[in-house]
């Protein structure tokens, strides 16, 4: 897991996505739900590219090891440091 934290520039959800998603013809909750997915996903191929394996091999181990890893980065050097900035 030698991946660099996330840069400052990063979003888990690009302006682009956000228009589609504003622009489907959703509900209000259906549309969060969707940007909620697309930002879940992105963040899953972020673990499985440090994990070095693909998106579904990923265990609820992993997926816990990896925000505790984070969480004590962001405690330990600053939420700069850490690839969640919030």
């Amino acid at each position: 897991m030698d991946i660099p934290p996330q840069q400052p520039t990063t979003q888990f959800l690009s302006l682009e996505e956000s228009a589609k998603v504003d622009a489907a013809l959703l509900s209000s909750s259906e549309k969060f739900l969707t940007r909620l997915t697309i930002s879940s996903l992105k963040l899953l191929k972020h673990i499985a590219q440090e994990y070095g394996i693909p998106v579904e091999d990923l265990t609820t181990q992993q997926l816990i090891s990896w925000f505790e890893k984070d969480a004590k980065i962001k405690r330990e050097q600053g939420i700069e440091a850490s690839y969640l900035k919030w």
